[in-house]
């Protein structure tokens, strides 16, 4: 296919093909003359994934293209693959070192990892962006007065892990690893929400189940 009709399939601006081409993050199609290239299904599914890499997962470019390159990189496994996409997206406030509160936090999330025998995190530790941002988070709970007990956040530790096997199990019926990833992006920023929304009208129901007069 031309150009154009790359366009009108993936509902991608040639502008921002041209863009994605300059900054290799789609490969060149095949050159007819001097000044045009075909291009097949393979720059299709390309754009999915970038598209699920800077639209949907908000990653800048550089970063995106680093993804794109494990992507394709057939000495990593899967699972380094999938990991490379989902430790560049966006996370939430680190914390900070200086502070008390981060420092019983982190021992905290240490402990919940050992309950659920959760080792992978145990060994990636604080070099996991999700590590990190879950220590921010307990060490603000800890600052304000706010309930967080181990047993209480291993409650919610096993609800993640029973979501976790879920999420897997959709990103395993797509074929191929870049669909895979595409896949785990956007599944991860898209179901976000989603998760937020259903807790809020869980808390609502069960609220009204047990204060309602």
């Amino acid at each position: 296919m031309r150009l154009a009709e790359l366009s009108e399939r993936s509902g991608v601006p040639t502008a921002t093909i041209k863009y994605y081409l300059r900054e290799r993050l789609l490969p060149p199609g095949e050159r007819i003359t001097a000044t045009t290239s075909e291009y097949g299904e393979e720059h299709l599914r390309r754009l999915r994934l970038v598209r699920s890499l800077i639209q949907v997962g908000r990653m800048p470019v550089a970063t995106a293209r680093e993804v794109l390159e494990a992507a394709e990189d057939e000495s990593l496994s899967q699972n380094t693959r999938m990991g490379a996409a989902v430790w560049a997206l966006p996370h939430g406030p680190e914390p900070d070192e200086d502070d008390p509160h981060a420092a019983r936090a982190r021992e905290q999330v240490d402990t919940v990892l050992r309950r659920m025998d959760w080792s992978h995190g145990q060994e990636l530790g604080d070099t996991s962006p999700a590590y990190r941002m879950l220590v921010a988070a307990i060490a603000s709970l800890d600052r304000l007065g706010y309930p967080h007990d181990t047993e209480h956040l291993v409650v919610h530790a096993r609800l993640a892990g029973e979501l976790a096997v879920a999420d897997l199990d959709l990103v395993e019926t797509y074929d191929t690893p870049p669909e895979r990833i595409e896949a785990v992006v956007a599944l991860t920023v898209l179901y976000e929400p989603v998760l937020l929304s259903l807790r809020r009208l869980a808390q609502t129901e069960e609220s009204g189940r047990r204060f309602a007069e």
